[in-house]
């Protein structure tokens, strides 16, 4: 069971982050995941938006939210110190 304060626990963890360079790997479903590097975004009560550049033209925004975080769906590592989420 997961609960409230681990849920606030992970918030502070990505949103003492914001700005921060992360790789992501997500899985998505049955033998859907990626791995994708970009900037932790935005930080909203339920959920946290980063920023991933395609090419030199194209930025995909991705959203998740915190549970995924703690039900292992994503995991986060930020890239100057290796540090996971």
């Amino acid at each position: 069971m997961i609960d409230a304060q681990a849920l606030m626990r992970v918030r502070k963890a990505v949103e003492s982050n914001i700005g921060e360079r992360v790789k992501l790997k997500a899985n998505r479903g049955r033998k859907k995941s990626f791995i994708k590097e970009g900037v932790i975004h935005e930080v909203y009560p339920s959920i946290f938006t980063v920023r991933v550049n395609i090419d030199d033209r194209f930025v995909q925004t991705l959203s998740f939210t915190y549970f995924d975080i703690l039900t292992s769906n994503v995991e986060v590592v930020i890239c100057k110190n290796n540090e996971r989420i």
